[in-house]
C-alpha cells in the first residue's frame, strides 16, 4: 500500500481518544489504511454475515475478546453497538484503542453523535489526492488520464483497467449500499438520476430540473441527492455568504468526489475523449475543487469553501477561507493562459459584498498547463500544483 497523506494525523488522534471514526466512500482505502497503522489490533468486519449477527446477538460477548484493541469494519451496518463501546471505553478510555470504519456517512454519523460524543475523534478518508497517486508505481501520466482515472487506489494498485473498475463500483454501489440507505423500488431511476447529476457537476443545483428530467419528483430529488452526500458520491459548495445577500444567488453548486466516476458515468472511456468533450471544463473544475477538499481534510483546516456569483452572470470558481485571508480562485481547462482568463478576478475585489474584516485577498488562476508564473497581480499554477495551494 502507499503512505496516505491523513497517516500523521490518524496516529496523532489516536493519541488523544478512545474510539477513532473514519468515514469515506467504499473503496476509498479505510481498511487497509486502519488495519496497516494499527497492526496490533485484532480486526473484525460487520460485513459478514455471521459477525454481524454476533454483534447484533450479544454485543458485550462480541467486544470483551477485543478490549485490547480492535478496527472494526463497516460499523455502521450495526449501530446499536456504539452503545455497548460508549460503556466499554468509559470503562477503559485508554487512547487509540477501537478503530471505526464506514462508508455510509449519515446512519454512521447519527450513531456517533448519539453515543460515542466527546469520546472519538472523526476523520474522513477520501479517494487519493494526486500527490498520492504518484506514490503508485504506473500514476497517471497527464491530465485527462488524471481526470479519467479519478482517484480510487484499486485502479492503481491492482491495475485494473479504470472503465472496468468503475463499472463494478456502480453496480455495488447501487445494488446495496443504496438498497440500504432508501426504499428504492425501481433502480433503474436512480442510476438515471446518478449520470444526470455527473453532467451536472460545476453547475447551480436544481432539484425541481432534476427530479423532472428523471421523472420523479423535487423532494424525491432531494432524498436521493442526500444519499449521494451520505455516501460520498457528491457534494455541494454553497454560495458566499454575506450580510448583503439580494446579489448573489443562493443555490449551491454540484461536485462528485471522484472525477473518474464521473467520467465513467458521462459514458467516457478513455482519456483521449476527454480533450473534445464538451464537459471538459466542467469536469476539470470539479477536479480542482475536489483536491481543494482533500488537502483541507488531510489539514484538517478550518473555514468555508463557497463560490461567488451574482444574479447578472458574474462568477468566480472558488472562494477558499484560509487563516485570515481569502483566496479566490478561477479555473480553466486551457493549457494556454488567455487574457480572458483573467476577467473575473480582476473585477472580484468590486464585487465581493462586505468582505469579512477587509481580510487579505490573493487570486489564483488554475490552468490545464505547465508552467507556474504570475500576472496581473494573479498567481498562475498549473494543473498539477493545486494541492499545494493550501501550504
Amino acid at each position: 500500500m502507499i503512505e496516505r497523506d491523513v497517516t500523521p494525523r490518524l496516529k496523532q488522534l489516536a493519541g488523544y481518544f478512545p474510539v477513532l471514526t473514519v468515514t469515506g466512500p467504499r473503496q476509498s482505502g479505510k481498511t487497509t489504511l486502519c488495519r496497516a497503522v494499527f497492526g496490533s489490533h485484532r480486526y473484525a468486519s460487520l460485513e459478514a454475515p455471521d459477525i454481524r449477527e454476533l454483534a447484533r446477538a450479544d454485543p458485550r460477548g462480541f467486544l470483551a475478546p477485543l478490549r485490547g484493541g480492535a478496527v472494526l469494519d463497516e460499523v455502521q451496518r450495526v449501530p446499536e453497538l456504539l452503545s455497548y463501546l460508549q460503556e466499554e471505553v468509559d470503562r477503559d478510555p485508554r487512547p487509540g484503542r477501537f478503530v471505526l470504519t464506514g462508508s455510509a456517512n449519515f446512519g454512521l454519523m447519527q450513531s456517533v453523535t448519539q453515543s460515542l460524543a466527546g469520546r472519538t475523534a472523526l476523520l474522513e478518508l477520501l479517494p487519493c489526492s494526486l500527490a498520492e497517486l504518484r506514490r503508485f508505481p504506473s500514476p497517471p501520466s497527464g491530465l485527462f488520464p488524471t481526470l479519467s482515472g479519478g482517484g480510487y487506489p484499486a485502479v492503481y494498485d491492482r491495475g485494473v483497467p479504470a472503465a472496468e473498475w468503475y463499472r463494478g463500483y456502480v453496480a455495488t454501489y447501487v445494488e446495496r449500499d443504496v438498497r440500504q440507505l432508501l426504499n428504492i423500488g425501481n433502480l433503474d431511476s436512480f442510476q438515471r438520476f446518478l449520470r444526470l447529476c455527473a453532467g451536472r457537476v460545476g453547475q447551480l443545483v436544481n432539484l425541481s430540473a432534476l427530479g423532472a428530467d428523471c421523472g420523479v419528483t423535487h423532494n424525491t430529488a432531494g432524498a436521493w441527492l442526500a444519499v449521494l452526500e451520505a455516501s460520498y458520491i457528491a457534494f455541494r459548495v454553497r454560495p458566499y455568504r454575506s450580510s448583503q445577500t439580494s446579489r448573489l444567488v443562493k443555490a449551491p453548486k454540484l461536485y462528485f468526489h471522484d472525477t473518474g466516476l464521473a467520467c465513467w458515468l458521462l459514458g467516457v472511456r478513455d482519456p483521449e475523449h476527454l480533450p473534445d468533450h464538451p464537459l471538459r471544463g466542467a469536469l476539470f473544475e470539479n477536479w480542482v475543487v475536489s483536491e481543494i477538499v482533500k488537502a483541507r481534510a488531510k489539514r484538517d483546516t478550518q473555514g468555508e469553501l463557497s463560490f461567488l456569483r451574482d444574479r447578472k452572470g458574474f462568477e468566480v470558481d472558488l472562494m477558499v477561507e484560509r487563516g485570515g485571508s481569502l483566496l479566490a480562485l478561477e479555473v480553466k481547462s486551457g493549457q494556454t493562459v488567455a487574457a480572458d482568463f483573467f476577467t473575473s478576478l480582476d473585477r472580484v475585489a468590486g464585487r465581493l459584498p462586505a468582505r469579512r474584516g477587509d481580510a487579505p485577498l490573493e487570486k489564483v488562476l488554475v490552468y490545464g498547463g505547465e508552467e507556474p508564473h504570475e500576472r496581473q497581480g494573479v498567481r498562475v499554477i498549473p494543473w498539477h500544483a493545486v494541492g499545494e495551494l493550501l501550504g
